[in-house]
């Protein structure tokens, strides 16, 4: 591995405590529409886009009428959740010990453009944000590795310059396919370490990591 320059962040369940609350936002969303969903199916889908996860969960398109619909009302519903979440456990200090340490902080997420500084600001890092890629920047979300790619060029970076912290199976994958490797926490819930296979290591959440911080690639 070339000199890390660059950490990619996932938000949902990596750097927010979000998860559930777009399960339960999909749940109550879908019910509105007079559609059937149940929380323990879709609760291991999130991490996907909406292009994925709604025609997986529910079987139509998510560019058709009703999917739109979905999303939307999806969206809504999960933004008046957002101020009640609390950032993971050591979210803050460890990106601030990755930019001390002169490390480019790029997001790569499957939330859409219209909520990255919503989720970022809750999660209390904002400021600490160089540059973010979402779901709008990608023509496929993830386990794609699209949004990968262009966060490593808004980065101006090469994956073998750039690691990923995540927290699901599809940042995994994501990751992977674009030559990134990736630390992956449990903070997200519901997968197992299995589930996460192909990460360089696993640990309970940022303040996990940031405790092993001189075993990483970016540590001294």
């Amino acid at each position: 591995m070339a000199k890390l320059r660059v950490v990619l962040l996932d938000i949902d369940g990596t750097l927010l405590l979000s998860n559930d609350a777009h399960a339960r936002a999909f749940v109550e969303a879908a019910k509105s529409l007079g559609l059937e969903a149940d929380f323990r199916r879709l609760r291991p889908l999130i991490g996907k886009g909406g292009d994925k996860l709604i025609p997986e969960a529910f079987g139509f398109d998510a560019e058709s009428d009703i999917g739109r619909k979905l999303e939307k009302e999806k969206g809504r519903i999960f933004r008046s959740y957002v101020p009640g979440l609390q950032p993971a456990p050591g979210a803050r200090d460890l990106l601030t010990k990755l930019r001390t340490d002169g490390i480019k902080l790029v997001v790569a997420t499957s939330a859409g453009k219209e909520d990255v500084k919503l989720l970022l600001d809750q999660a209390q890092v904002l400021d600490l944000i160089e540059e973010a890629t979402s779901a709008d920047d990608a023509e496929s979300s993830k386990p794609d590795p699209d949004i990968i790619q262009a966060a490593l060029r808004k980065a101006g970076e090469k994956a073998l310059a750039a690691i990923m912290i995540g927290d699901t199976p599809y940042d995994v994958e994501a990751a992977l396919r674009a030559g990134v490797p990736i630390i992956t926490v449990r903070c997200g819930g519901t997968w197992t370490d299995a589930d996460l296979h192909g990460s360089v290591s696993i640990f309970d959440d940022p303040a996990d990591i940031l405790a092993h911080y001189e075993f990483l690639p970016c540590g001294p």
